[in-house]
């Protein structure tokens, strides 16, 4: 990296310095969003006893799906897991560990790290499993449960565009979890369609700031659809 530069030409240089047992954060919700080719790079690696901490594990053969395949991932901290059936395979066999967390605590955790807040209080799953071996506390005559923050070693997002310095923007729906998961990786990589070059981008319009990014890499998405709903033909 060249004084403010951030763009890495290579997947292997994006990627460098992640070895086995470290925290990988991915951006993305369901298949909208995730950094496609970050992870098509990890499983490349071979990087092994990985925790990964995303909203869900993708699919079948795409996304951090790709990862469950070569048993890459000993544990996954994640709010949804319905799409894939590997990971209902190890999971219920003992080969991975899972903490299933609710949604909205799931996206607190990742913001609360990236602001550097060890942890909070919530109401979301008091009385429930969810809560056991948790630190209660009752504030204005309602229980709360005290929920660590997350921090990761890596954070993969994915963004439309940015510019050489870090500066994003992401596109619609495609945010969801990518920006929170930025500021939660000691080393974050963005994978982006276009790069521009400074001050090509209205400062007004970027959702997270170069600061959070530590490398840029552009490329092609395929952009899978998870489920395609088409409208019936006229007759």
């Amino acid at each position: 990296m060249a004084g403010f530069d951030k763009v890495v030409t290579s997947y292997s240089e994006a990627m460098a310095g992640l070895e086995d047992g470290m925290t990988v954060i991915a951006g993305g919700f369901g298949l909208c969003g995730i950094p496609e080719g970050l992870i098509a790079q990890i499983k490349r690696q071979g990087t092994r006893d990985l925790t990964l901490v995303s909203n869900n594990c993708g699919v079948d053969g795409f996304g951090l799906g790709l990862l469950l395949e070569g048993k890459q991932i000993s544990k996954m901290i994640a709010s949804y897991v319905g799409e894939n059936a590997l990971f209902e395979q190890q999971l219920l066999s003992g080969e991975l560990d899972v903490e299933l967390t609710p949604q909205g605590t799931l996206a607190e955790k990742m913001r609360a790290g990236g602001a550097g807040i060890p942890a909070f209080y919530t109401a979301t799953g008091v009385g429930t499993p969810v809560a056991e071996g948790k630190e209660t506390r009752t504030i204005n005559d309602r229980d709360y449960l005290l929920e660590p923050s997350i921090t990761g070693d890596f954070a993969i997002v994915k963004a439309w565009i940015a510019d050489r310095y870090g500066n994003c923007i992401y596109r619609h729906t495609a945010m969801n979890f990518n920006p929170i998961a930025a500021t939660a990786g000691k080393i974050t990589v963005l994978e982006v369609e276009e790069i521009v070059e400074p001050g090509e981008l209205e400062p007004s319009q970027i959702h997270t700031p170069g600061i959070y990014i530590d490398r840029v890499i552009k490329s092609e998405f395929e952009k899978r659809i998870e489920k395609i709903t088409t409208q019936p033909a006229e007759q």
